[in-house]
């Protein structure tokens, strides 16, 4: 569907890939990965004709048609939702323009008649009868509800607005779909919808995403931007990062003999293979991962962040407790009545369909706002370090380096360039990046500061307002890997599913009316928890 030729991008003398040969075809979804500022939005401009490369081409037949998702969410203010979703298949919404404004005239003529026909014609082909209930059932289905179709865009929330362009995009049916972040300010139902809609989705997928959970439910092939090269590799996330690391060992294992080897990545894929879903996508990866041979799989030159938090005391029995918490905020109730109590070993992921509600929660918990009613009190032995969303209290207007920034927060005896340094290194800060001045710092990097400056508290409670937000595959995967090894406890929110899985053992739902709390569950669970779902829609509708 999509060919892709000797392809090559340079900015000044900058190359950020080149020689990039691959063929994108239908019924399949292809995940495009790599680091903070490797090229992956830029590769999709590139295919979508939005930059131009410096060498090679990018073909795709005449007579096929592309959908991008709109990253402008301002860009369709004064039209209806409807005809927002419905101008994503451009010909289509511009022959039922057409077929308006001739149907309107007074003088209505033979020629008219002939033009009307014609349009008629082509306005059956595309299925233009079928546009308004399509494009309903896709703004339902991502949880805009009807009520709403026929308002301006002007008149939606920002988080609606999102919606609606991912609806256009999905529109019509297109044969080559390009999305970049689809998954950004979608809750979790509609990015369950989206994973089943691409699932079940024929034609051609190219999809940039840091949501892993998502990438291992709809990719049947990575595309993994890398060191200025760009491959492709058949499988999901899961089984690229597990390949690479594999492909690692066996080319370190210079002793094994290859029929050794050839064992191994057989036995690696005949488990891939049989714990896979029964989907359309995990049927298609089955099919071409059984060819896959010892000279397809290649060790990655990523580089991971190291975090790891210890703790410099343990919790006594007594971790927090909120009695009757309420808050409004421009005379809107974003939280009310909200009573919990949580113990020493909980590792809490707090949910909502209100990011505003849990920013609010986690400013109130660490003393950074007050309550209009109700009270927080915090064991004895708890020391917490706070992670927030908005940064922008420590870095903005800061021109101190990073290695003065982080010095504030060592003790007495790490307080030395040659630790600090090393420290720095680990969180991939080398050489004279640790220099910079943090108000430059781009939002992975503040987030890779300020859980460096978390790591050198050593606390034992762990409060963090999205952390994954701004970080690349390889700094969540680090960061993951750590909050399942600390040993105190977590508070937490986060749009990554895969994260709150592994890491969360209690999960409390906030709304506007009190909260919805499950103790010991995993967040599958709690999403299948028809009870718990049910106490949650109830708490919504009240409000």
């Amino acid at each position: 569907m999509i060919t892709v030729t000797d392809l090559g991008l340079r900015f000044s003398d900058k190359k950020l890939f080149e020689e990039v040969n691959m063929k994108f075809t239908n019924d399949n979804c292809y995940g495009v990965i790599g680091a903070n500022g490797a090229g992956k939005s830029t590769f999709l401009k590139i295919l979508s004709g939005e930059i131009s490369p410096t060498s090679g081409d990018v073909s795709i037949p005449s007579n096929k048609r592309m959908a991008v998702l709109k990253q402008n969410h301002y860009d369709y203010e004064d039209q209806l939702v409807i005809d927002t979703v419905i101008m994503g298949h451009k010909r289509l919404f511009e022959i039922m323009q057409e077929k308006d404004a001739i149907y309107s005239k007074a003088d209505f003529s033979d020629a008219d008649g002939i033009k009307a026909a014609e349009l008629e014609g082509e306005f059956a082909e595309l299925d233009g009868w079928e546009a308004e209930p399509e494009a309903a059932t896709l703004l339902e289905g991502l949880g805009i509800p009807d009520q709403l179709h026929h308002q301006k865009m002007s008149e939606l929330t920002g988080g609606e607005h999102v919606k609606v362009l991912l609806a256009q995009a999905l529109f019509g049916k297109p044969d080559v779909l390009l999305l970049d972040e689809p998954t950004n300010g979608l809750d979790v139902h509609s990015i369950a919808w989206l994973e089943e809609f691409l699932i079940n989705f024929e034609n051609t997928v190219i999809v940039v995403s840091h949501d892993r959970h998502f990438l291992n439910k709809v990719c049947t092939h990575m595309v993994d931007v890398d060191f200025g090269k760009i491959r492709l590799f058949v499988g999901n996330y899961d089984f690229w990062l597990e390949s690479s690391q594999l492909a690692s060992r066996l080319q370190s294992n210079q002793n094994a003999k290859k029929e050794e080897k050839i064992k191994e990545l057989e036995a690696f894929i005949a488990r891939f293979s049989a714990n896979a879903s029964k989907s359309k996508q995990a049927t298609s990866r089955k099919k071409m991962l059984d060819k896959i041979t010892l000279d397809d799989i290649q060790p990655s030159s990523r580089r991971y962040p190291f975090v790891g938090f210890q703790p410099e005391r343990e919790i006594g029995n007594d971790l927090l407790r909120l009695e009757n918490v309420s808050k409004s905020i421009d005379g809107k109730q974003v939280l009310g009545n909200i009573t919990f109590t949580l113990s020493r070993e909980d590792k809490v992921a707090f949910t909502s369909l209100s990011d505003v509600a849990l920013t609010t929660l986690f400013k109130i918990i660490m003393g950074e706002m007050e309550p209009d009613t109700g009270t927080v009190q915090w064991g004895v032995t708890t020391s917490r370090s706070y992670l927030p969303k908005d940064t922008s209290d420590e870095f903005e207007n800061n021109s101190q380096t990073i290695l003065d920034w982080l010095r504030q927060y060592a003790s007495k005896e790490e307080n030395d360039n040659t630790f600090l340094r090393s420290f720095l290194g680990r969180m991939l800060f080398s050489g004279e990046d640790v220099l910079k001045e943090v108000s430059v710092l781009s939002g992975g990097e503040k987030v890779r500061c300020m859980l460096s400056k978390m790591m050198l508290s050593k606390a034992n409670v762990l409060v963090m307002d999205d952390p994954t937000n701004h970080l690349d595959l390889e700094s969540i995967q680090s960061l993951n890997n750590g909050m399942i090894e600390f040993k105190g406890s977590v508070l937490f929110s986060s749009h990554d599913r895969e994260f709150i899985q592994t890491v969360a053992n209690r999960i409390i739902e906030i709304t506007p009316n009190g909260v919805v709390d499950r103790a010991e569950t995993t967040y599958e669970d709690f999403l299948n928890n028809k009870t718990a779902q049910d106490q949650i829609k109830a708490l919504y509708e009240k409000a």
